[in-house]
């Protein structure tokens, strides 16, 4: 997904993209793979003809008028392409400068580079020093450098000579500076700072690491679906379905962290915010890219390691960014540790949607209706919740409101302004939208409301000792009997079985067929013939539990929808598990991470810690993009596989890490939390099992989201 979400942006990012394609910019860059002075100048006027470089300028200046997030767009599509020349340096200079005669000249097409180390010496005389490398300084009109007293200056073409050298990013042109100027060539910059600068050329470039990353995902899963090796399309291997499931994760993850960078430097957000939102993106978008880029050359073998091949133009362009952005920042790691004190203050990044008044009228129907709700005694407001809709906003009427995501939205935060705690419907939630959608109207008056009510509990009966991932293979049988069926087997990993009053359950009733062979049944866990027996898992509690069920009968209305036709309702039932675990609030231990970080100067404990409170910080905004995307009534995307993935990763890092932290005191079991410590470490290892392991899920990834071959 493009680092924009709104309707326009994704528009531009379309129409720019089909523009760079046409400038042939990757056989640019290898045209001038030995010319030190390459200023890329036919490309540079066709990026200036387009106006890319002005978007983020003021109208009145001959720009655009747009903001950064509309920069950032038109950045990334630049970088999908390779297209060469000074974009970074100049796009930002345009950001960080208001005076009228630089923003008009930038739009008009003069560039600028920028200075990333040393510092020059600013008095009454002028400007000068020797500065260490700078980026885009090929015919460029200005030159932006740091100065002394934390303070940057812009100085003026005759001010500054550049000795340019062909770097590792073919495409782009750096040097050494040496800077002896009039004090007519200064140009200072009032209020711009190390830290301004930092988190613009951070924003910047993460959305140009987006860029990267995404020509890099898009070229390794085209080449998986055509290759061949062992009479077969290299994309139905398990290993390479499963390394680019990896570098759509990372993708999804520099594209969510350029996106919110953008965002967060709106003049409404706090400056705190914004600092926050770009440590996130230094800790995540580089080496992330860099890490598809080299991924993609694994994916393309052989051929990926010729010069004749662009990605190698890719991986250079990813490793540049990420030692521009070292340079300012001190890299990763220290933005990471950055990130972990900032968090450490309570510093938090709070992303907000804005509805656009879509959201007024229900808003005020829906305030009134839970206000009056909140004033019942508490005994009396799960019903009162319940039968209004706004238990299960999405589900349909009457049980529902048919809410759409701003209407779920909204109810969820006047939910919480009126007080109101919506209870758990635990496995209920799973299975009553099945009986909803695919049973009888009296299986929906008998289950669903007394459900919602909470007179119901329910477990589920899916999974067998021989039937995890492949749920398919189940054995369980179900054989005709007089008025109903009679089903035996042995099922496991049930949770809440002991307590539950009905369970659904797979059941083969066709031996001879596999998914068609299988039907859905309702089953009242009072029965005869039922033997619950808790199953103690490795954290020494027995959540979990083995069900035999022997020749249990269960009559022919407690069947759901046709016989023999269970495995679609299977899929219904699993698609709302998925969205009600993706739905799980991540960050406990990553909060005490941060929590057990204070006191302690340990810059290297402060990077491990930066590093998760990042990782937790992107699976909430691919769900914050995700919500985007259903409020614009587009399809789902990837971010929700993609942050099941991160968020199960991020649990079990931050875990151990919380364990890792404590030190001696893990050994010991006496402080209560300490002990809850080392028990959600143990818990966490049923993440990457529970709803579908990581592996097949990232076989579902390969398969469904990026259209790799089935195996």
């Amino acid at each position: 997904m493009p680092v924009g979400v709104t309707r326009d942006h994704l528009e531009l990012s379309t129409s720019l993209r089909a523009w760079a394609d046409g400038l042939g910019a990757t056989s640019t860059a290898r045209a001038a793979e030995t010319d030190a002075g390459a200023s890329f100048a036919k490309t540079w006027q066709a990026v200036v003809e387009t106006g890319l470089t002005g978007i983020g300028l003021a109208e009145q200046h001959g720009g655009g008028g747009g903001d950064l997030l509309d920069q950032l767009v038109a950045l990334e599509a630049a970088a999908y392409a390779l297209v060469p020349g000074p974009l970074l340096g100049t796009t930002l200079v345009g950001q960080l400068v208001e005076d009228a005669d630089v923003c008009r000249a930038l739009a008009e097409g003069a560039s600028a580079g920028v200075a990333l180390s040393g510092a020059v010496t600013v008095d009454d005389a002028g400007a000068r020093g020797d500065l260490g490398v700078a980026l885009d300084v090929v015919d460029a009109r200005w030159l932006l450098a740091p100065a002394d007293g934390d303070s940057w200056v812009l100085i003026g073409a005759d001010g500054w000579r550049a000795e340019p050298e062909v770097g590792i990013d073919l495409s782009r042109r750096g040097g050494s500076v040496r800077v002896d100027a009039t004090p007519e060539q200064v140009l200072r910059l009032p209020g711009v700072d190390a830290e301004t600068v930092r988190r613009v050329l951070v924003t910047l470039a993460a959305a140009e690491a987006a860029g990267v990353a995404q020509w890099c995902l898009d070229t390794a899963v085209e080449y998986a679906k055509v290759r061949e090796q062992f009479g077969a399309p290299i994309g139905s291997f398990q290993a390479v379905k499963h390394l680019c499931s990896q570098m759509l994760e990372n993708t999804e993850s520099v594209a969510a962290a350029a996106w919110d960078a953008g965002a967060a430097a709106r003049p409404d957000v706090p400056v705190e915010e914004a600092e926050y939102a770009a440590d996130v993106a230094a800790t995540v978008a580089f080496e992330g890219a860099v890490s598809v880029a080299q991924d993609c050359i694994q994916v393309l073998g052989g051929i990926g390691f010729t010069f004749e091949h662009d990605a190698h133009l890719y991986l250079r362009r990813a490793v540049a960014l990420s030692v521009t952005v070292a340079t300012m920042t001190g890299g990763a790691d220290q933005s990471a540790a950055r990130l972990a004190r900032r968090a450490g203050t309570g510093q938090r990044r709070t992303a907000e949607i804005d509805f656009d008044g879509a959201d007024v009228e229900f808003r005020e129907t829906t305030r009134q209706q839970l206000a009056a709700i909140a004033e019942l005694p508490a005994d009396e407001q799960r019903a009162a919740l319940a039968r209004a809709g706004h238990l299960t906003p999405h589900w349909p009427r009457p049980y529902g409101l048919e809410a759409g995501p701003v209407e779920q939205l909204v109810v969820d935060e006047e939910l919480a302004r009126a007080g109101l705690t919506r209870p758990d419907l635990a496995i209920g939630a799973w299975a009553v939208p099945t009986i909803i959608q695919h049973g009888t109207e009296q299986q929906a008056e008998r289950f669903v409301m007394p459900t919602l009510l909470g007179e119901l509990r329910w477990c589920q009966l899916f999974s067998e000792p021989g039937a995890g991932s492949d749920l398919a293979s189940l054995t369980t049988r179900a054989v005709r009997t007089e008025g109903g069926w009679q089903l035996t087997g042995q099922k496991v990993w049930t949770s809440r079985a002991r307590e539950a009053d009905w369970a659904i359950c797979l059941a083969r009733t066709d031996r001879d067929a596999a998914h068609r062979g299988i039907t859905y049944f309702l089953v009242d866990m009072r029965s005869a013939g039922i033997d619950t027996r808790p199953l103690r898992e490795l954290t020494g509690d027995a959540m979990f539990n083995e069900v035999f069920l022997d020749e249990v009968f269960v009559p022919d209305e407690c069947v759901v929808g046709e016989v023999n036709g269970g495995w679609k309702l299977a899929r219904t039932t699993l698609a709302n598990e998925r969205v009600a675990m993706a739905g799980t609030k991540l960050g406990v231990s990553t909060e005490r991470a941060v929590e057990l970080l204070a006191g302690r100067e340990s810059e290297t404990d402060a990077a491990r810690v930066g590093h998760q409170v990042a990782l937790a910080t992107v699976c909430q905004l691919l769900g914050v993009r995700s919500t985007l995307r259903s409020i614009a009534g587009r399809g789902p995307g990837p971010e929700s596989s993609v942050a099941k993935l991160l968020g199960v990763r991020n649990r079990q890092e931050a875990s151990e890490l919380v364990v890792d932290l404590l030190g001696p005191a893990a050994l010991l079991a006496s402080d209560d939390q300490v002990a809850a410590d080392v028990h959600e470490m143990l818990l966490t290892r049923c993440l990457s099992i529970a709803g579908g392991t990581t592996q097949i899920l990232r076989n579902v990834v390969a398969e469904r989201v990026l259209g790799l071959p089935r195996s």
